[in-house]
């Protein structure tokens, strides 16, 4: 045992140290469920992208079909990462702000997060705009419920994205 350990072990008996209370590893206070909707956004428009993508038909060239196959690998492989970064950014939230009470206040919080984590995965495992769009729509709710504890109302704005749909922010 070195010296130091007993030193402070010795000096926490005689003098403790006030119990901390912080929502996180490190109490930032910095919370918002923006990038939750960005990166649902990027789900609806990935999954779009795919739909628009050329058929491969027997009298396409060979570029073209290389072309075709490239930009399904890319547009899938963004479309996944995005659904998990969906499912990490509410997590956070889901673990890190929101308390008991707000659960309370909002019991249909547990349901909409427990969707997310659902419709994320899907989102992942398929390709359908229903999917995505319902993500976005249940993201949508947690902000709102975000927004709510914080004591600000939300405002829905049109999103300047591809993807089209809206962003819910607060009325500041």
């Amino acid at each position: 045992m070195s010296s130091a350990y007993r030193f402070f072990t010795i000096f926490n008996k005689i003098k403790t140290a006030p119990e901390a209370h912080a929502h996180c590893d490190i109490p930032c206070g910095i919370y918002d469920p923006h990038l939750a909707q960005l990166a649902a956004h990027t789900v609806i428009r990935m999954v779009s992208l795919i739909h628009e993508l050329p058929r491969l038909t027997p009298d396409i060239s060979p570029q073209e079909r290389l072309e075709i196959v490239h930009n399904l690998a890319r547009y899938t492989a963004t479309k996944d990462e995005h659904a998990e970064l969906c499912k990490k950014e509410i997590r956070i939230l889901w673990g890190d702000y929101f308390k008991p009470e707000h659960v309370q206040q909002f019991p249909e919080l547990h349901d909409l997060v427990w969707k997310v984590m659902k419709l994320g995965s899907k989102s992942r495992q398929h390709v359908s705009l229903e999917d995505a769009h319902d993500l976005l729509a249940t993201v949508q709710k947690i902000a709102e419920i975000f927004w709510k504890t914080k004591g600000y109302q939300t405002v829905n704005v049109k999103a300047p994205y591809p993807s089209g749909g809206e962003l819910v922010v607060p009325k500041l």
